[in-house]
């Protein structure tokens, strides 16, 4: 169930220690926001010079209060927080907003005195929120606990950073977005992301959480909580470089940046992974309007050629398709337009919504009748002819966006592709189409979205005030469409469980790491390790040529001419061991039963094992030139084989698994199957930092690996 955070977001007294009459002091912003509901409960303010603050009388000591305080907001200089804990605790208080700074963020004595706080109240049975801090705030409750209001809403904003928690909230007032609870994560000492995130999903009141962090601290566990939220999650995140990855030792550490990792996990938990702001809000307004499906098939939808041409590339960049609409929905379609207008998709009206606003509606009701239409992006000049009337320009009316995001400015200048000017007969239809279009689509509900030139028009608003998201900007129509249309849905399972720790892995060398994977029924050829010539003769002898002969102990052998191949007898391989140890001097080598290459695809599929999010898996194109090609994809481990194939025929080069150019198709299902062994070893074993077969190597008749390494923490 989560812990409870009862105390912390609907507590029955509270008591702000550092309140202050000062407007530069952080005391002063918070007391004048918890004055804002005093018949809510009880709000006691604490200056330790006594007097009045803000007009009311103030104590000097919560001891003086003379009764308990149920939540206590803390915001003293550094020097009397842990003081002003233990007398928070000695009055009974159960949650503490911990404002003061100066802690974990300062180095490693702060970071031991906020363990030391966080022990002694979790010891006390309260929670703490912070410290370093900027408050919290519950719209539901009428706790005001923060700086700043929060315009009410069904969004729990959960951020570490107080100026993005603004420039969100501004960003959501234009789209009608409010938020239902508001917290600044801080240093996250005793009450963690993971901790919100389970309690806002237990919120009626809330109805998606929006997330800024830049330390998930449990990573994995905070993918866990959002798959099991039901409800959307979506995240802001920063530090996605490759500065992590410089220090690998394997291809697969080299490859896994800080945003792979974070997007695996978003994928496997349903995240909606943003990279701004004003993404987040485009998003957050989506997923509080209409219908969501998990089809992705797209109907553009423009009355100008230009606007349907972008879109329909905007919408692709976004990850929906534009399929070719099939000869019924064209027929349907031709039906109720004229015939210089293309229905093949994009559909363009061509000029007949000035000649008749209605076929605006008519094709909308068209295309979502179409059962192989999963979602609809109507683009262009909607909104104009009404627009005309009333002198009105772009805007952010009903989840437009607004100013330099790609508002439209001005009046209209005429209608689509520089046509006349609508006058009141065709402003009177549009908004007589706007009200068929909402009604059409409360017939046959389908995510639908709107970009506009002028989002704040009559006909626009319209839409806007029947939940249609409406847009000024093309790329923010696409992006909001892309999250109605979900692949996976947020709350749905997906997320895989860690197996149990399966016994420590004692060699690491590449034999005691191919015994490991082929324990697990990972296929791998014949091979022998050796350190001499009479070693070298008796393992030919176990097995037929040509033959493998490998150099052992080097990080990549083949760089460092480590590895000889084809070798078509034992002189050929006794020649090759001699000139091999002669140039590297190698301690020992490994003698293998040359694999038939016919036909074949070399993969990688390696494990690295992130602090936050634990065993991330790679899967990609592989052999010596993986990290020049880079065609590699991310999953949280271990790697189920469905998920498995599903990665290898997203890649970029997925179509050499199909057979090209009259070469024959691999066998995928073979390659996933071995990608799960190889993932669920890693994932049993917290010991290996990094586990790798490269490369695996995929043929129409099976798979087998070729080569192994791992890299112990």
């Amino acid at each position: 169930m989560g812990r409870d955070l009862t105390a912390l977001f609907d507590p029955g007294s509270v008591a702000v220690v550092g309140a202050s009459d000062d407007p530069a002091k952080y005391g002063h912003a918070v007391a004048s926001q918890a004055l804002r509901a005093p018949a809510r409960r009880p709000v006691h303010l604490v200056n330790r010079r006594g007097g009045t603050v803000l007009g009311r009388t103030a104590a000097p000591s919560l001891a003086a209060i003379g009764e308990p305080v149920e939540l206590v907001v803390i915001s003293v200089p550094g020097a009397g927080f842990e003081a002003a804990v233990d007398d928070a605790l000695a009055c009974g208080a159960k949650a503490i907003v911990g404002i003061t700074a100066g802690f974990a963020e300062a180095g490693p004595e702060g970071l031991a005195r906020q363990r030391a706080v966080a022990a002694r109240v979790r010891a006390a049975g309260a929670v703490l929120v912070g410290p370093n801090c900027l408050g919290i705030a519950d719209n539901t409750t009428e706790l005001y606990l923060a700086s700043d209001r929060f315009a009410p809403g069904g969004i729990a904003l959960l951020s570490q950073s107080g100026n993005l928690a603004l420039e969100l909230q501004l960003r959501a007032a234009p789209h009608g977005l409010g938020f239902s609870r508001f917290v600044s994560l801080g240093n996250q000492a005793d009450v963690t992301l993971v901790d919100l995130v389970e309690d806002c999903a237990r919120h009626e009141a809330t109805a998606a959480i929006a997330v800024y962090a830049e330390d998930f601290g449990d990573g994995r566990a905070f993918a866990r909580a959002a798959a099991a939220a039901g409800k959307p999650v979506v995240l802001l995140t920063a530090g996605r470089g490759a500065a992590s990855a410089r220090s690998a030792q394997s291809h697969t550490g080299a490859l896994t940046t800080s945003a792979d990792v974070v997007a695996a996990a978003c994928h496997d938990a349903g995240i909606e992974l943003v990279h701004t702001p004003r993404e987040m809000t485009v998003v957050l307004a989506a997923l509080s309007a209409g219908p969501r499906t998990n089809g992705r098939r797209t109907a553009v939808f423009t009355d100008g050629g230009g606007h349907g041409a972008i879109a329909a590339d905007a919408a692709e960049d976004a990850g929906l398709d534009v399929p070719e609409l099939g000869a019924r929905a064209q027929e349907r379609l031709r039906s109720v337009l004229w015939g210089q207008s293309a229905v093949g998709n994009p559909v363009d009206l061509a000029g007949m919504g000035e000649q008749n606003p209605l076929s605006y509606a008519d094709t909308i009701a068209e295309l979502l009748a179409a059962d192989e239409v999963d979602a609809v992006l109507m683009t262009g000049y909607f909104g104009g002819y009404a627009a005309s009337e009333g002198g009105l320009g772009g805007g952010s009316a009903g989840g437009s966006t607004g100013g330099a995001d790609g508002r439209a400015d001005g009046g209209p200048a005429g209608g689509p592709d520089g046509g006349p000017d609508g006058g009141s007969a065709l402003a009177q239809g549009e908004q007589r189409a706007a009200r068929a279009i909402v009604t059409h689509l409360a017939a046959a509900p389908k995510p639908l979205v709107v970009q506009s030139m002028y989002p704040q028009s009559p006909s626009c608003r319209i839409l806007a005030g029947a939940g249609v998201p409406v847009f000024a900007a093309t790329e923010d129509a696409a992006r909001a469409l892309a999250a109605m249309t979900a692949r996976r849905a947020a709350g749905t399972p997906g997320l895989p469980a860690l197996p149990a720790p399966a016994g420590p892995l004692r060699d690491a060398g590449y034999h005691g790491v191919r015994a490991l994977l082929d324990s697990a029924g990972v296929p791998f050829p014949p091979a022998r390790e050796i350190t001499d010539e009479s070693q070298l003769l008796a393992a030919a002898a176990e097995f037929d040529g040509p033959y493998v002969l490998k150099a052992l102990h080097l990080l990549h052998k083949s760089d460092a001419g480590g590895v000889a191949l084809r070798l078509a007898d034992t002189d050929a391989l006794l020649a090759a061991h001699r000139d091999m140890h002669a140039r590297l001097g190698a301690p020992s080598y490994s003698v293998e039963a040359m694999a038939d290459l016919t036909d074949g695809i070399e993969l990688i599929v390696g494990v690295n094992r992130d602090p936050r999010f634990g065993p991330v898996a790679m899967v990609g194109l592989g052999g010596v030139l993986t990290e020049t090609l880079r065609d590699v994809a991310f999953s949280l481990a271990p790697v189920p084989a469905r998920r498995a194939e599903e990665l290898l025929r997203g890649l970029r080069t997925a179509a050499l698994l199909a057979g090209v150019r009259g070469r024959p198709a691999v066998d995928v299902a073979a390659a996933a199957a071995v990608i799960e062994r190889v993932t669920a070893v890693a994932a049993a074993h917290p010991e290996i930092a990094e586990l790798e077969v490269n490369p695996l190597l995929v043929r129409p008749d099976g798979a087998v690996a070729l080569d192994a390494r791992a890299v112990l923490l």
